[in-house]
């Protein structure tokens, strides 16, 4: 585990139980979804067109303002 995992790790001990939880729930989505788009991308069988129209939708919507900054760009 990383230091700044660990340091994370601490801080969020010093919160109370339910926003423990929700950390945790939204640290787990967030795993999730990772894991989801490392295994997208890594297969060998990726439809491009597919990914192509998910890249063009994600960039329609940021140019709509319908995106918000999550700070992993």
């Amino acid at each position: 585990m990383t230091k700044l995992l660990e340091k994370a790790f601490q801080e969020a001990q010093k919160l109370s139980n339910n926003l423990q939880d929700e950390i945790a729930e939204k640290l787990l989505a967030d795993i999730e979804n990772e894991l989801q788009w490392q295994e997208t991308l890594t297969d060998p069988n990726i439809n491009l067109d597919i990914l192509t129209q998910m890249a063009q939708a994600a960039l329609i919507e940021e140019q709509e303002g319908k995106t918000e900054e999550k700070g992993f760009g």
